[in-house]
């Protein structure tokens, strides 16, 4: 009888807890509570990263910021690798998670994605004075890319034969062989080339050709109805207002695009 009744106390605690992880965040909880706890990276600059004084800083810092001033409650960043940003939504750890995240079907089997509110993306980047506007002005430039990664297979199957490709062996290598003048043009991310822009003030590079896109989404736990429309709602707004874009501009120099898809 006794461990019947310890077998269906175990059973009862088992339901318990995993309600408790499945549990979703609801708006008026937030609201009522007056502080959201919003997921952010703070390894992976501009996105999310510590400064000099080990202070939150990034586009996803402030997107955060702006986020909770709007809904009018206090905000409570928590710090997190991309490996536990899901994992931190299913253990109602976070309410919200605003972390260079990309949607895919299987990350959709387990939370619930916002629309996108920004853009990850590789591209082709180069000095301003460089008049590159198609693959076709590759023809006679020299193009540097990181040697195995996504950049390079893209870059090795779209640019024209007369593009001479210079791959190094690594990150770090292929954007000092931009800077020094080594190659004319960089294949790499757009993030690369924010980080490029903010600690070389003396250097102007742009966007040329965009190649593969790559929309950042919010994300909440599944069943969060009214918090997933509320952020879809600010992330809209935001759009219509060009406070995304300020803070676009600030971190990439560049505005939102115009073309983010809506879910």
């Amino acid at each position: 009888m006794l461990k019947r009744l310890s077998l269906c106390l175990a059973i009862v605690a088992s339901f318990i807890s995993g309600a408790t992880i499945a549990r979703a965040a609801t708006l008026d909880e937030i609201l009522r509570k007056g502080k959201v706890r919003i997921a952010v990276v703070q390894d992976l600059a501009p996105w999310g990263f510590l400064n000099t004084n080990l202070e939150p800083e990034g586009f996803d810092i402030d997107v955060a910021r702006l986020l909770a001033k709007d809904m009018g409650v206090q905000l409570e960043l928590v710090p997190t690798i991309a490996a536990n940003r899901i994992p931190f939504l299913q253990t109602d750890k976070v309410d919200i998670v605003i972390a260079a995240l990309g949607a895919n079907p299987d990350r959709a089997k387990s939370i619930w994605f916002s629309s996108a509110y920004a853009l990850l993306y590789s591209g082709v980047f180069a000095a301003k004075n460089q008049a590159i506007s198609s693959y076709a002005d590759l023809a006679g430039k020299t193009v540097g890319v990181t040697r195995g990664n996504t950049e390079d297979l893209l870059i090795s199957s779209l640019a024209p034969a007369g593009a001479r490709i210079m791959r190094f062996e690594d990150n770090a290598t292929t954007i000092s062989a931009w800077m020094t003048g080594q190659t004319q043009v960089l294949v790499n991310t757009n993030t690369t080339a924010a980080e490029i822009a903010k600690n070389n003030p003396d250097k102007t590079i742009e966007s040329k050709i965009t190649i593969v896109k790559s929309p950042l989404y919010m994300g909440v736990s599944k069943g969060s109805d009214d918090l997933l429309r509320w952020i879809n709602i600010f992330i809209l707004t935001k759009k219509l207002n060009g406070d995304l874009n300020k803070i676009s501009e600030k971190w990439f120099r560049e505005p939102i695009p115009s073309d983010l898809p809506t879910l």
